[in-house]
């Protein structure tokens, strides 16, 4: 618990010497982690916490209660239809936008509750058959899409590169969810985040125009996966 504190100032530090002028977000990913570490994080001040699995998360906010007032909660995992309804109620950014069916349900259970979801469309910027989201080639024409939906208020562009063995060979995706972002975002005021880059490559990611990371292991350490 000691090394919390110590892990966000030194990933805050490298935030700052990448130039980027102070202007990234830090969104501290609490998947798999005890309630117990993210609570230490907001202590440290975190504002913002991220979560992949709505049935992890919820117990995990109830457990929290009060402590979560006033932190911006973000949902970054694939999102199921299933599941959108929970998703709604409980988080405020759903970075996971990626076909037009999830858009129509977020949109429907969003107006059930008056409320304007906001949402990133996810940017498929690899062939990986594992990796979701929307392509290139058709981001124009779904982004015109979704604001036909009252309800979701988008916001801006995920990236998630293809795992590699050389982080360096990251830049390129990066670079090509940046161009999109860059031509998007002077269409929209509201259009202004570009959440890319994870604990292995968040540096790089800034480097090439993020405005917002996803940081977990970097902070809390190693995940363990059977003990969620």
């Amino acid at each position: 618990m000691e090394n919390i504190s110590k892990n966000i100032e030194n990933v805050k530090e490298n935030i700052k010497k990448t130039g980027s002028s102070g202007n990234v977000e830090l969104v501290v990913v609490t998947k798999t982690f005890p309630p117990q570490f993210v609570s230490e994080a907001i202590k440290c001040g975190i504002k913002h916490i991220g979560e992949s699995r709505i049935q992890e998360a919820l117990p995990k906010f109830k457990q929290l209660d009060g402590e979560l007032n006033g932190i911006k909660k973000h949902f970054i995992g694939h999102l199921q239809t299933n599941k959108v309804k929970k998703a709604v109620e409980n988080f405020d950014l759903i970075h996971s936008l990626d076909s037009l069916d999830l858009a129509k349900t977020i949109n429907k259970y969003a107006a059930s509750i008056q409320k304007i979801q906001e949402c990133l469309i996810e940017i498929k910027v690899s062939n990986e058959s594992s990796k979701t989201g929307v392509s290139p080639q058709t981001i124009d024409e779904f982004y015109a899409q979704t604001l036909e939906f009252p309800n979701i208020l988008i916001r801006g562009l995920m990236i998630i590169p293809p795992a590699l063995d050389n982080v360096e060979e990251s830049r390129i995706y990066f670079r090509q969810g940046y161009d999109i972002f860059y031509r998007k975002c002077g269409q929209n005021k509201n259009f202004n985040i570009l959440s890319m880059g994870m604990s292995g490559d968040y540096k790089i990611a800034i480097q090439e125009g993020s405005n917002m990371v996803r940081i977990g292991s970097a902070i809390f350490g190693r995940r363990d996966y059977g003990n969620r």
